[in-house]
């Protein structure tokens, strides 16, 4: 058996990262201080750097992404942590130790806990790098989310130089307490289109509706109408969502609107429904505001592709994680969610597998009930009172490095 094999072993790894508790914690409490929105994460980078920086891995800056690149002792294949960076428009409540010191922004979504997972797994890797052949890239990403920054990274290299071949991210869940994961293969994550939709009619005195063509009445039917196209146009099997989030019309309470602006968002788990929902929603909208007199013009423009998780891989992240935890704490997820992520245009690219991890401060929830909030686990992602158990983040880090040092060995 090869040297490096007997030096590397997952239970070493855990105790590393179990190790590491107290720094993990620091780090993470101290990128939770200096949340910033999308593609303005300054603060943050410069945080990011610094800590790879210490560890003597060298990195290359994309706006505000920071690509760290960890060689082994000889060259062969490439494996990429990803990390997303950016924080939310949340005001944080003031009574943690760590709270945001950037009034209107706070990491709600975890992206601290990510970040800090990665910067630990960059530790223990660094130390083992005389033991395994390749590299390591961490791509600390900006704007997961609002612009979708993982395009753009691609578009700017980060897959190259050296090329990955495989690809790792997760996201933290209280829906799981910490110490356990789920995963998923195939599709994970659904696909978003943003919809606006413009509804003219005719104004006139409200005394006189005969005079003019209702637009608020039009649209009314137009929301009503859309709904069918999910209930009645799509397969019971398939699953997709379109929601009118907004509505702007009319001018004063006694004149006949002119015009109607409908926001929203379309759902989907399938290229083929995406298309056939986008095709849909022009017609129905069109047929629709014609019969009441009326005329529609459809702007749909789309986001986030649905998140495909590779099967080899992500069956080999389960194994890992099996391995580490023990197969009670590693669940396997039945259903996809119609949540975004854009860590779906890397698995476009390239193999990989996207997973969860549990940051929950609770005993875990019924089976059927992980993926949505309810009694016993902590409040919900996006929430102003959003926290995690930090006894999460040695798990995620020596998962990650596990299953790194697995796929770089070959073992």
């Amino acid at each position: 058996m090869p040297d490096t094999e007997k030096e590397f072993t997952m239970e070493n790894l855990l105790k590393e990262a179990l190790a590491m508790q107290d720094w993990l914690i620091d780090t993470r409490r101290t990128l939770h201080r200096i949340p910033e929105p999308g593609n303005e994460e300054i603060k943050t980078s410069q945080a990011i750097c610094a800590q790879l920086d210490a560890l003597g891995i060298p990195y290359t800056r994309i706006g505000t992404g920071v690509v760290g690149l960890l060689e082994g002792a000889r060259s062969g294949r490439c494996i990429a942590l990803r990390a997303d960076m950016d924080a939310l428009p949340i005001e944080e409540p003031q009574d943690r130790p760590y709270a945001s010191q950037h009034p209107g922004y706070m990491h709600a979504c975890g992206h601290d806990a990510h970040m800090t997972i990665a910067l630990g797994a960059a530790k223990l890797l660094a130390r083992r790098r005389h033991e395994f052949s390749g590299s390591v890239k961490f791509l600390f990403q900006p704007a997961e989310e609002t612009t979708g920054g993982a395009k753009p990274m691609i578009e700017a290299g980060c897959l190259e130089n050296p090329h990955v071949d495989f690809v790792l991210g997760l996201h933290v869940i209280p829906e799981l307490p910490a110490g356990q994961i789920e995963v998923k293969p195939g599709p994970f994550y659904g696909a978003s289109d943003n919809l606006e939709i413009r509804i003219k009619g005719k104004s006139s005195h409200a005394a006189y509706p005969e005079q003019g063509i209702d637009a608020i009445v039009a649209a009314s039917a137009v929301v009503q109408m859309l709904q069918t196209i999910v209930s009645r146009s799509i397969s019971a099997l398939d699953s997709a969502v379109i929601t009118i989030g907004k509505i702007q019309g009319g001018t004063r309470s006694n004149i006949i609107a002119s015009e109607v602006v409908l926001t929203g968002t379309i759902r989907t788990l399938s290229e083929q429904v995406r298309k056939f929902i986008g095709a849909s929603v022009e017609e129905v909208c069109a047929h629709t505001a014609a019969a009441y007199g009326a005329s529609s013009e459809v702007h749909i423009s789309p986001s986030y592709p649905v998140l495909v998780n590779d099967e080899a891989a992500t069956e080999f992240v389960r194994q890992t994680a099996i391995q580490v935890l023990g197969a009670p704490n590693v669940h396997l997820r039945q259903k996809p969610t119609l949540g975004v992520e854009d860590f779906a245009y890397y698995l476009r690219e390239r193999p990989g597998a996207f997973w969860h991890l549990g940051c929950g401060k609770h005993p875990p929830l019924a089976a059927d009930s992980v993926g949505s909030i309810s009694a016993g686990a902590t409040a919900a992602l996006h929430s102003p009172d959003f926290d995690i158990d930090e006894s999460c983040l040695p798990i995620g880090v020596a998962l990650q490095a596990s299953t790194a040092m697995r796929w770089l060995l070959d073992i």
